[in-house]
């Protein structure tokens, strides 16, 4: 993934075929809980600032997110050997126009009131840091990377890229 594009533009390159986050929240008795969610941004949005998740007003990430909006979001591609785990200070939005551009029929299964539903809101998180791990090499090769590491007592080498981006 080392190249020169833009921070944003090699975020949204590692992110943007896994459908699926796990959402982690802290509850009001400090407590962390993660669940998962479906990112609902599309090519050609401003996926290259936030991640959008369309969700019920009644869940309890939405109640903890108005009381304590910090947030972490982490997709992983077990098939690809890339993660990533992004920081945000999330917000709730009630835009319509948002919520007519981010809607699928997928969501219809979660909201059947369309995007007049009155639990439907949407999930709103700028990226404010991100850090990712990319493994280039194919598993036969990390084995063998590991299985000389265990041999010679040195740590692996060149197991991929990993990286924080500041945004």
């Amino acid at each position: 993934m080392a190249d020169n594009t833009h921070p944003r533009e090699t975020l949204w390159k590692l992110v943007k075929e896994i459908r699926f986050a796990m959402i982690t929240h802290r509850h009001p008795d400090g407590a962390l809980h993660a669940c998962p969610m479906t990112m609902a941004n599309k090519e050609g949005m401003d996926e290259h600032v936030n991640f959008y998740f369309l969700l019920d007003k009644k869940t309890d990430l939405a109640h903890c997110v108005t009381k304590d909006n910090q947030i972490q979001i982490s997709f992983a591609d077990p098939g690809e050997d890339s993660y990533v785990s992004v920081s945000s200070a999330a917000h709730l939005s009630e835009d319509r126009v948002l919520k007519e551009k981010l809607w699928s029929t997928a969501a219809q299964a979660w909201f059947p009131g369309g995007v007049e539903d009155p639990d439907l809101t949407v999930l709103v998180a700028p990226v404010s840091s991100a850090e990712y791990w990319d493994v280039k090499e194919n598993q036969l090769v990390q084995l063998f990377k590991m299985a000389k590491a265990a041999v010679t007592g040195e740590p692996p080498k060149g197991m991929g890229e990993h990286k924080t981006l500041q945004f």
